[in-house]
């Protein structure tokens, strides 16, 4: 038997690796910055207890602030960056640490602005704003103002913000813990090849039209998580009691709408995702179903869900053929657009080969003076296409964004940021069912559409209603231990796939190996963002050039204003449950289609 194992970073060639010179020249220069911003910060603050002196005053100390974030920022995401090339070296594990310590320091030294500007009495700050120079910062203020009875004392903020260590501590061990130490086994392949298993070519395996091989990779992965279930559970339980602290210190009814807050989106938007899935999960049952009887099962697993409906139509897309299928689905929004990507996928915006030690998964980051980056792991599939398209969405607003806006609006809100990505997808797929004639690989692209729902709005509402779950259960005094964590979450895949499937314990784990449940009630986003981006990628494709105009200046908008006014501009009401309907409508639609073609 032959082996094949992960590739070490020195392995993989220069073109597929990112460029993080852009940001910072050298480790030299990061740590010659880093010391000159710690020398910085060590100085006199010259602005605490002076911010009700003048508007001048309060201008000065908004653009010490901009510049201390800026500076930070870049450190940080060079740090980290570096980190995710390789978690087993050191020296990032250290640089990244330090970076995240000094940026601990800068927010306690920031923590007095907001409560020292709410002390202000209103009229103070209503003459401020009279200040032309002050019309930058009008949302800035606003977004403060409206958070009055949810800001403490200065001596309180302070405390809060130099306990944010010690709060992202679940995360960073679950980080380390899952990409650094966790090893997986060797398992037997095809043609009786060993394969180490990795979490990047997890869902490879589970698309393996070789049953025994998805059975295979699905116990393997889940035996190892089984290991230290415990652990698992112990670390997910610290991370959701320090969002019910922050929550309940700053007066919220609960964790949830504390998150909330935080983009301005009422509660009821969240329950009625939740609940608005709830009613299309009868098709839901009636995909998996079809799902079943063309897989011509007695009994599907959950190994199953995966796997290609149409196995004679396997796509193989390699990298370089990736980028060309995203290029021609993307033509719609441009030739602006389309220049902007072509620069991207050629200067080294993009890591892309999987290697030891490698952060799993896939992201898009950067800093505002330089370009954005994307991090990949890409095995050569139609979902690692699909993958690129998603990750550049997010890389391309935030280069609108960087470009347009102000660096204090350059980061857009979560809620928005997956409208970007999954519109990208949309546009992809829309363009490939167009252009295929074979109607088995036309069934295969339906059934991926199909998946991209599955995936993107049932199975992350289902995430979603697990994070509102436990949440709870911690703020009426419950501990969060591996068998309730399994038990409510092997309930809630029972509603959710329905009775043709047989669900196992092993699915019950899932929970133990999901990194988006570290940062609480985020998974929501991309059910709501799909289903904008849905309507919006409808409206581009029909309407064409003042559609695409309305969704540029939505992407140039960055931060400057709420996610929900923003998309109301774009074309898109989140308030109403309109687009989640609409787009579970498609979801239907898609079922009926690959129906009548197997």
């Amino acid at each position: 038997m032959t082996e094949q194992k992960l590739k070490q970073r020195s392995e993989i060639p220069e073109i597929y690796k990112w460029r993080l010179e852009d940001i910072i020249s050298s480790n030299e220069k990061w740590e010659e910055d880093f010391s000159q911003l710690e020398k910085l910060i060590s100085e006199d603050n010259k602005f605490s207890g002076h911010l009700g002196d003048n508007a001048d005053t309060l201008i000065a100390c908004f653009e010490w602030m901009d510049d201390l974030q800026q500076q930070i920022e870049t450190l940080y995401s060079y740090a980290r960056m570096r980190r995710d090339e390789d978690n087993r070296l050191t020296i990032y594990q250290a640089m990244s640490d330090r970076a995240e310590m000094l940026s601990v320091r800068i927010a306690s030294l920031l923590s007095f602005v907001v409560p020292e500007l709410l002390a202000l009495p209103e009229q103070q700050i209503a003459e401020y704003m009279e200040n032309s120079k002050m019309s930058v910062y009008a949302h800035v203020m606003d977004n403060i103002v409206r958070k009055r009875n949810h800001v403490l004392s200065k001596a309180e903020e302070k405390l809060l913000a130099e306990a944010g260590e010690l709060a992202a501590a679940p995360q960073t061990i679950f980080v380390m813990a899952n990409n650094a130490d966790l090893k997986f086994p060797l398992i037997i392949a095809e043609n009786s090849q060993k394969v180490e298993l990795t979490k990047g070519n997890y869902i490879q395996f589970l698309e393996n039209p070789q049953r025994r091989i998805r059975r295979v990779a699905y116990e393997a992965l889940y035996q190892t998580y089984q290991k230290q279930k415990n652990t698992w559970a112990a670390t997910l339980n610290a991370s959701v009691k320090a969002d019910v602290f922050y929550a309940r210190t700053r007066r919220y009814p609960s964790a949830v709408e504390s998150s909330l807050d935080d983009d301005k989106v009422p509660l009821r938007v969240y329950d009625s995702l939740i609940a608005t899935v709830h009613d299309y999960l009868p098709e839901m049952h009636r995909y998996i179903s079809l799902r079943k009887r063309i897989l011509g099962l007695d009994e599907l697993q959950m190994y199953d869900i995966y796997v290609p409906l149409v196995a004679e139509s396997k796509v193989v897309v390699e990298y370089e053929e990736a980028q060309k299928m995203v290029s021609e689905g993307l033509k719609p929004l441009g030739k602006e657009y389309e220049e902007i990507l072509k620069t991207a996928f050629e200067s080294g915006w993009i890591d892309v080969c999987e290697n030891e030690g490698k952060t799993s998964g896939a992201y898009s980051w950067g800093t505002y003076k330089a370009h954005p980056f994307v991090l990949l792991n890409h095995q050569d599939n139609l979902n690692s296409a699909f993958t690129i398209a998603h990750e550049m969405g997010h890389a391309m607003h935030s280069y609108f964004s960087n470009r347009t806006q102000p660096h204090i609006y350059s980061r857009y809100t979560i809620f928005v940021a997956e409208v970007a990505s999954t519109l990208n997808e949309s546009l992809v797929m829309e363009h490939l069912l167009k252009t295929t004639s074979d109607p088995k690989l036309l069934a295969y692209l339906l059934n991926h559409y199909l998946e991209q729902f599955r995936g993107t709005i049932f199975r992350q509402t289902m995430f979603a209603e697990f994070e509102k779950e436990i949440h709870a259960f911690v703020e009426k005094g419950g501990s969060l231990t591996a068998d309730y964590l399994s038990q409510y979450y092997l309930d809630l895949n029972a509603r959710y796939y329905g009775q043709d499937v047989r669900l196992d314990q092993e699915i019950a784990l899932e929970w133990a190996r999901i990194p988006h449940f570290y940062n609480a009630f985020y998974v929501y986003k991309y059910a709501t963002g799909f289903s904008a981006a849905i309507a919006l990628a409808k409206g581009i494709l029909e309407e064409g050039a003042p559609a695409v105009k309305r969704y540029l200046e939505f992407l140039a908008s960055g931060g400057s204003d709420y996610p929900i006014a923003q998309l109301r501009r774009a074309g898109v009401d989140m308030e109403t449950p309109q687009p989640v309907q609409e787009a579970l409508q498609v979801f239907s639609n898609l079922i009926t289609r690959l129906e009548q073609l197997l």
